[in-house]
């Protein structure tokens, strides 16, 4: 974490992690560091505390990470030319906010093939439960690391790590139960009743007839955004612009406003970093 003060007052905060998986030389391609939700900036910040904010995190970060990616939760496009100026390079990413008013309201802006299978899984007897229980969150758990194992193909934090946001107050587990076992769920952060942010879903979809496992998982969080007056559901990403991307197309499907807040990419060792690019993805593919 680092922060930069203006006048004696603190202006700007990055607060991020490194991460890197797999064995030695997957590790070695992969290490980067990572700032979840942009930086927290001051309304009144100059470009002045800005730059030399992002040029400390540069400083700090070059020997220990490949790159440095900022992933913006909201609008930062007053401040690409500082970012720049730093030699950051934007990246276009897209996300969804859904606004959620009321329950009728959200219903009515999601597909009706969405509403509908909401409603035929629970009539066929999935439920939407809060995850507390130890055994649950291990369900939930393997259920999660096998989809990153399989399909997303990144890192994902160890057990221990969802042990402790659980118990935090800002969070919430939500769990898809069907006959008595846990078959899927998401993740919810919540912030000061303004928005619910999906960090993480999953589900075994197709497995049972007529359950829509990912999908109610999804509505969990939505619905509780609506029924406890936050403004708004974060869906925390859909993708680049102009490729083609199935999750993007599952998400618009519940009615959210299509947003480009994008990241912020400053590349610490350009050799490694296209070295790296072009093994990984060859791994991804095998």
């Amino acid at each position: 974490m680092f922060g930069v003060e203006e006048n004696g007052k603190l202006v700007g905060i990055i607060c991020g992690y490194i991460v890197a998986d797999g064995g030695k030389v997957k590790r070695f391609f992969s290490k980067r560091a990572i700032i979840a939700g942009g930086a927290l900036l001051d309304e009144n910040i100059s470009e002045k505390a800005l730059k030399t904010l992002l040029n400390f995190t540069i400083k700090s970060l070059k020997n220990r990470a490949i790159y440095i990616e900022i992933r913006n939760y909201n609008n930062y496009s007053k401040f690409k030319n500082v970012f720049a100026e730093s030699d950051f390079i934007y990246n276009g990413h897209l996300n969804f906010h859904i606004a959620t008013l009321n329950v009728e309201y959200v219903q009515s802006k999601m597909s009706s093939g969405k509403v509908r299978d909401i409603k035929l899984t629970q009539k066929n007897g999935a439920e939407i439960v809060e995850i507390s229980q130890e055994n649950y969150l291990k369900n939930f758990y393997e259920i999660l690391k096998n989809l990153y194992q399989t399909k997303v193909k990144t890192p994902l934090f160890p057990y221990q790590f969802f042990e402790k946001i659980a118990k935090l107050p800002e969070c919430k587990i939500f769990g898809i139960k069907y006959q008595e076992k846990i078959i899927g769920g998401s993740i919810c952060i919540l912030f000061n009743q303004h928005t619910v942010y999906e960090w993480f879903a999953c589900g075994l979809d197709g497995k049972f007839k007529n359950i829509f496992t990912s999908t109610l998982a999804t509505y969990a969080g939505i619905n509780y955004a609506a029924e406890n007056n936050f403004a708004r559901f974060d869906m925390m990403g859909a993708g680049r612009p102009y490729e083609e991307y199935g999750v993007r197309d599952f998400k618009a499907k519940f009615g959210g406003n299509l947003v480009e807040y994008g990241r912020f990419l400053y590349i610490c060792n350009n050799f490694i970093y296209q070295i790296g690019k072009f093994y990984i993805e060859k791994i991804r593919k095998i």
